[in-house]
């Protein structure tokens, strides 16, 4: 969720850009991200214009810059915080530029992603520079028309919410873990440099994912339809469709499972690569359904992080619309921020797509 400002500023006051030049940039950043700090933003002050950068802390907030982005034509977009921050900045750009909103007709703009947050998956995804000399120097490259590349990347439609990834189960359960062992284990010192980021997944994983699923019940009873979009297709190891299509409203699946996830990007964070298929069909998600055994998991966990480990408890499809239903409550998150328990959720192909700047070259 979007944060309010760190000082007051109603971004409304500065005038509009009309026809703003092709380098024209702006910087949104999450107030409550740990990493936005005050260094940061005036770090980021060198290199933005005042009018350009944007702090924010509520909905309200993020409302009103999105509408100031709209109105002043920005062709480019950074967020920073996260995940979350760009799930929830995106979600209310589209939202003001539906039919009959005030935007309708207006294009969104490209987004950049600062690598900022707890996971960074997108960050990853887009080769975002890290540490504060990068998250400058891509914002330089940028306002500059020297960032060599884009990417074209489909959404999930979560709960009205446009996101990269979903998902219910062990993997919202590991991410909540995740948390817990940086925010108890990793306080200082050395512990607090291992304890983040890849370290802090591994350790999550070893310290209380596998533990709980030793000794409390893993798989819960789960089915899922496919919507009527279209077809869904089961995948193999090799990426490729295998087997008859799904029809619209057939069953993909019924069985216990441990996770049911989905993505149109491959990374959950800091290289996990979660979704080996993710963004290799346009206008489908990457739907992975797990039942694994949790020592299972633990041996094999290097391949699963490289998404290079099919057992048979993993069965992946492509999907573009589909409602997945567990027998009892399970952990739910939402582009990796943790939403409560579900038994119910429908996932689907959110209608356009969004254009990624991409600081490694390849235009997609």
């Amino acid at each position: 969720m979007l944060v309010q400002p760190l000082r007051s500023v109603d971004p409304r006051q500065n005038p509009s850009v009309a026809g703003a030049p092709e380098h024209k940039v702006a910087v949104l950043l999450n107030a409550n991200a740990r990493r936005v700090d005050a260094q940061l933003v005036k770090s980021l002050s060198h290199v933005v214009p005042e009018q350009d950068l944007f702090l924010s802390r509520s909905e309200l907030d993020c409302r009103r810059i999105v509408q100031t982005v709209l109105e002043r034509n920005y062709p480019m977009v950074f967020t920073g915080g996260g995940d979350g921050t760009f799930q929830g900045f995106v979600s209310e750009v589209f939202r003001q530029l539906e039919p009959r909103g005030r935007f309708a007709g207006k294009r969104a703009p490209r987004f950049g992603v600062l690598k900022l947050g707890t996971g960074n998956g997108l960050a990853t995804y887009v080769n975002a520079g890290g540490g504060a000399d990068g998250i400058l120097q891509d914002v330089v490259r940028a306002r500059a028309g020297e960032v060599p590349g884009h990417r074209r990347m489909d959404l999930l439609m979560v709960d009205g919410l446009r996101t990269a990834f979903a998902g219910m189960g062990v993997d919202g359960k590991l991410l909540n873990d995740y948390l817990w062992v940086k925010d108890n284990l990793g306080r200082g010192g050395l512990l607090k440099k291992m304890l983040t980021g890849a370290g802090g997944y591994f350790s999550a994983v070893a310290l209380k994912t596998v533990p709980h699923y030793l000794s409390n019940p893993t798989w819960v009873e789960c089915e899922i339809i496919n919507g009527q979009a279209g077809e869904a297709y089961r995948v193999g190891p090799q990426g490729n469709p295998v087997g008859a299509p799904i029809a619209p409203g057939q069953r993909i699946f019924q069985g216990p499972l441990m996770m049911a996830a989905a993505a149109t990007m491959p990374f959950y964070g800091y290289g996990f690569r979660m979704f080996p298929f993710a963004g290799e069909r346009r206008g489908m998600m990457h739907l992975r359904l797990g039942q694994l055994h949790a020592t299972s998991v633990l041996a094999n966990l290097p391949k699963l992080w490289a998404g290079r480990w099919f057992p048979e408890g993993i069965h992946d499809f492509y999907a573009q619309d589909v409602h997945i239903r567990f027998a009892r409550p399970m952990p739910f998150h939402v582009g990796g921020d943790a939403a409560g328990y579900r038994e119910d959720v429908k996932l689907s192909v959110a209608p356009e797509a969004v254009e990624l700047l991409d600081f490694h070259g390849a235009v997609h």
